[in-house]
């Protein structure tokens, strides 16, 4: 891996880029600015996520959690999925313009549009550029459902907008908050807000009437797969108000294995010969780990009263999409979309 350095190459023929901005304010960071030419993105019919269209304001994140299964999709930009997915952000400026004009077409049917399921719009570049209250206008006023996952606590600044579109459209939220023990939290989310700072994000969305949903997961084997550290977890998230709780293993995707797993062999010596027994050939952790973690977390989240859902990004999952996505069909495949 490269250090945080952005490759001068790289920023040249960056399409669309304006400037590449360094302030004090964000230590250790570079935003390239850009001009995108599209907005909302199409979801691969071979995909097993519940949404179709996608809208990501940022590329990269510093919120530098170590698995993130974002990080490859930073080489496409000719950056590395190590320390210049943490530090180099590519920041959509006009994002919100070109998200209205999209919205704005005939052909728009008003599907469901999910925020940070790549990078998260919440980050700390969101700060600086105030990129989502356009982009929550853009779609309320348009009249689309919309639905946003975040670890960040900036949300709270917009959740009076969000509840003016939510009294006459659909608006899921959700929070991620997969670890529980502030030190292993630093030491693996190192750009997040806290675990407490999350959690009352939480119960403001919550008091406003919001049936939050909170991502428990990725639970790490080993590190926060303990019953107590999962009872200690669904208590608090319980506590926050939330409604319902989606929970899953660990998945590693390329990119994200080998910055993870360099990571296990730094901090935790005595667990690398586990994960790389569990992921040193598959993303995601065996199935029998998988149905055992289940059969563990139901009988918690029964007790607190809380609604349930596996993590949908699964293998089985996948495989049912793309068997599905091979019957005949005459309507032209999506095309990934960068900017």
């Amino acid at each position: 891996m490269r250090d945080g350095s952005a490759d001068p190459a790289a920023l040249v023929s960056m399409r669309g880029l304006v400037r590449s901005v360094r302030t004090p304010e964000f230590a250790g960071l570079t935003f390239h600015e850009v001009v995108a030419k599209t907005a909302l993105n199409q979801v691969p019919t071979a995909s097993s996520m519940p949404f179709h269209w996608t809208v990501n304001p940022y590329r990269g994140c510093s919120h530098q959690c170590v698995y993130c299964f974002a990080r490859q999709t930073h080489t496409y930009l000719d950056f590395d999925a190590g320390d210049d997915f943490d530090r180099q952000v590519v920041v959509k400026v006009n994002v919100a313009d070109v998200l209205r004009a999209e919205l704005g077409r005939r052909s728009w049917r008003h599907e469901l549009v999910a925020l940070g399921t790549n990078t998260d719009p919440y980050q700390r570049a969101e700060g600086r550029y105030e990129l989502m209250p356009g982009i929550i206008r853009a779609l309320g006023e348009s009249g689309t459902p919309l639905s946003i996952l975040t670890k960040g606590t900036l949300l709270r600044r917009d959740l009076p907008q969000l509840r003016q579109v939510a009294d006459h459209l659909p608006v899921d939220l959700a929070m991620s908050i997969a670890i529980f023990d502030d030190a292993l939290q630093k030491a693996v989310e190192p750009g997040t807000p806290t675990t407490a700072a999350r959690l009352a994000t939480v119960r403001a969305a919550a008091e406003l009437g919001f049936p939050v949903t909170v991502f428990l997961m990725p639970i790490m084997p080993w590190l926060t797969d303990q019953p107590e550290h999962l009872e200690r977890a669904v208590a608090a998230i319980a506590d926050a108000g939330a409604s319902r709780v989606v929970f899953g293993a660990l998945h590693l995707r390329p990119g994200a294995r080998e910055w993870f797993l360099d990571w296990i062999s730094r901090e935790h010596p005595e667990l690398e010969r586990g994960y790389r027994t569990f992921y040193g050939n598959s993303s995601y952790a065996p199935a029998g780990y998988r149905k055992q973690l289940a059969a563990r977390m139901r009988p918690i989240l029964r007790r607190h009263g809380l609604d349930a859902r596996d993590d949908e990004d699964q293998p089985e999952n996948r495989r049912a999409a793309r068997e599905a996505a091979t019957l005949p069909t005459f309507a032209p495949t999506p095309q990934p979309t960068l900017f």
